[in-house]
C-alpha cells in the first residue's frame, strides 16, 4: 500500500473505530497547494461520456442535457477526451477516447470545434465549470509527433517506439519526458484549450506516470491563462498534490467501501485497523466516487460491486472529504457496463435515484462543513453501542452535518454518544426536523443511513 494510498484511510476507515469507543477528529498538515478556485469547494463533478451519452454521441446532443443537470445540481462538468481518435492499431469499431491523434484537434464524430464552442459558452452561462480529460502520457500511433519527433517518445531496445511498458495499451505510443522539447509543446496544447475554448481545468489520465515536475511547470504556465482546477488520475505520487492538482483520485476509498458492502460483521475490525497517520496537503483532497468510466466499463456497475450498499455508501461518500463525482447515467440507476471501444448508447429513464442524487449534492452545496478547501471541516467519529453502525460528524461553525451508518445486511438499533453534535437538525432527505440528544437512539434498516443537516 503507497502513503497516498493510507491517506483517505485516515479520514474515512475510523468510521467504526467506534467498536474502541475512540472518537479521533482528521486534520491535515500545514502544506502549500496548488491554488484552489472558490468554485470548487462545494462542488460536485459530473464525468460526461459525450459519445455513449445521447443516440448520436454529439455534443449538440449533449447540449439538450444541461438543463437536467442544472437541475442535478452537479457544478462541474468533466468532458473524456474530445480529440481525434487514431486510427492506427485501433481497438474496437471507434477506438479509445485516450489514443490521440491530434491534441489541438476535435473528435469530428462529436461535432466541429464551434459546436464545442457554443457547448462551453452554453454551459458557463447555466453555471457550469468545463474541464477537459488530458491525455499526457502516451499518443495514438498516428499522432504526427511520431514522424516529426521520434526522439519524443520511448523506445525499445532495438531503438522501436513502443507502447508504455508494464500495459495492453498496444493502441498507443509511450512519450518520453527527457525530451524537454516534447514537454513544451505539450503545455502549449494544454494552453490551447484554455484559450481557444475557455475551460476551466484538466482531469489528468496516468497522472502518476508523468513526472511531477513536467505538471508542476504545467501549472503555472496555464495559471498564466486563467485561474484553473486540476485532477490527477493517481493517488500514489504524493508529489502530484505539492503545487500541481488540487485532488487526485480516492481509489482506496473505493476499494474501503467495497469490503463495507459486504454485510459481514467480520470485515468491521479489519476497516477500524487500517488507521493511517498521514492526511492530504492543505487546499488539496480526494475525488471521491462508486463509478466511472474505468470502474463500469471493467470492473462492473456500482450495482455488480456494491449491492445493496450503493444508496448508504453514495451517503458516505458525499459527506466525507473529498469532491464527489456522478458518472453519466449514475443518476438514473444505469446498470449496464459500457461498452469502451464501440458504440453503447445510455438509456434515459425516470429513477427515484435522481432526487436521491439531487439531495446529495445539494447537501455538499450547501453545507460549508464539507467545504473541500484550505481548512477542510474535521471529520469526528462518534461511539455508538451497536458493532455495525459508525457514526460521525463534520461542523466549521457555520453547519453541522450529522451521519450514521448501518453497515450490516440486518435491522440495527444503536445509540450514539453525540457530544457536540446534540442538536436539532433537518434530514437530508426527507427534510423533517430531528433532535439529536447527547445519547441518541435509533433504528436503521439493513444497510440503511440516516444523514442531517443543520442547513435545511
Amino acid at each position: 500500500m503507497t502513503k497516498m494510498r493510507a491517506k483517505f484511510f485516515s479520514m474515512l476507515t475510523a468510521a467504526v473505530i467506534l467498536i474502541s469507543g475512540i472518537s479521533p477528529a482528521v486534520s491535515a498538515p500545514a502544506q502549500a497547494a496548488a491554488g484552489q478556485p472558490s468554485w470548487a469547494s462545494n462542488a460536485t463533478i459530473y464525468e460526461v461520456n459525450v459519445r455513449q451519452y445521447t443516440k448520436a454521441g454529439t455534443f449538440r446532443a449533449f447540449q439538450a442535457h444541461l438543463p437536467r443537470l442544472k437541475a442535478l445540481g452537479v457544478r462541474i462538468l468533466w468532458f473524456m477526451p474530445l480529440q481525434p481518435i487514431s486510427s492506427l492499431n485501433r481497438k474496437g469499431s471507434l477506438g479509445s477516447p485516450y489514443s490521440i491523434a491530434d491534441y489541438k484537434g476535435i473528435n469530428s464524430e462529436l461535432g466541429t470545434e464551434s459546436d464545442f464552442k457554443s457547448l462551453v459558452t452554453a454551459a458557463h452561462a447555466a453555471g457550469f465549470k468545463v474541464v477537459l480529460d488530458w491525455v499526457a502520457n502516451h499518443t495514438g500511433w498516428d499522432n504526427r509527433w511520431i514522424v516529426e519527433h521520434p526522439d519524443w517518445y520511448t523506445k525499445d531496445a532495438e531503438g522501436k517506439i513502443t507502447w508504455p511498458i508494464g500495459t495492453d495499451w498496444t493502441d498507443v505510443a509511450d512519450l518520453n519526458y527527457e525530451s524537454q522539447a516534447m514537454r513544451a509543446e505539450m503545455i502549449s496544447s494544454m494552453k490551447y484549450w484554455l484559450s481557444n475554448y475557455d475551460i476551466d481545468g484538466f482531469r489528468a489520465d496516468v497522472a502518476g506516470a508523468v513526472p511531477s515536475d513536467f505538471w508542476e511547470a504545467a501549472r503555472d504556465e496555464l495559471e498564466t491563462v486563467k485561474p484553473i482546477w486540476m485532477v490527477a488520475e493517481d493517488e500514489g505520487e504524493g508529489a502530484l498534490l505539492n503545487s500541481a492538482f488540487n485532488a487526485n483520485y480516492g481509489w482506496s476509498f473505493l476499494g474501503k467501501m467495497t469490503s463495507m458492502s459486504t454485510g459481514s460483521s467480520g470485515k468491521f475490525p479489519a476497516i477500524s485497523a487500517i488507521l493511517a497517520s498521514e492526511s492530504y496537503p492543505n487546499g488539496t483532497y480526494p475525488m471521491t466516487f462508486i463509478t466511472n468510466h474505468d470502474e463500469n466499463s471493467w470492473n462492473g456497475t456500482e450495482y455488480e460491486r456494491l449491492g445493496g450498499a450503493v444508496k448508504m455508501l453514495s451517503a458516505f461518500y458525499f459527506t466525507t472529504p473529498g469532491m464527489p463525482l456522478i458518472y453519466s447515467g449514475q443518476e438514473v440507476a444505469q446498470n449496464r457496463r459500457l461498452k469502451f471501444f464501440d458504440k453503447d448508447e445510455i438509456i434515459w429513464k425516470a429513477s427515484p435515484m435522481t432526487a436521491f442524487y439531487q439531495k446529495l449534492i445539494a447537501l455538499k452545496a450547501k453545507n460549508s462543513a464539507l467545504a473541500a478547501d484550505d481548512t477542510p471541516s474535521p471529520t469526528s467519529f462518534l461511539a455508538a453501542t451497536h458493532f455495525s453502525t459508525p457514526a460521525y460528524g463534520r461542523a466549521d461553525g457555520k453547519s453541522k452535518v450529522f451521519v450514521v451508518l448501518n453497515l450490516s445486511r440486518a435491522k440495527a438499533t444503536t445509540t450514539v454518544t453525540a457530544g457536540k453534535f446534540a442538536g436539532t437538525y433537518f434530514d437530508a432527505f426527507s427534510g423533517k426536523r430531528v433532535k439529536v440528544t447527547s445519547k441518541f437512539r435509533l433504528t436503521l434498516p439493513s444497510q440503511g443511513y440516516l444523514v442531517l443537516s443543520s442547513v435545511k
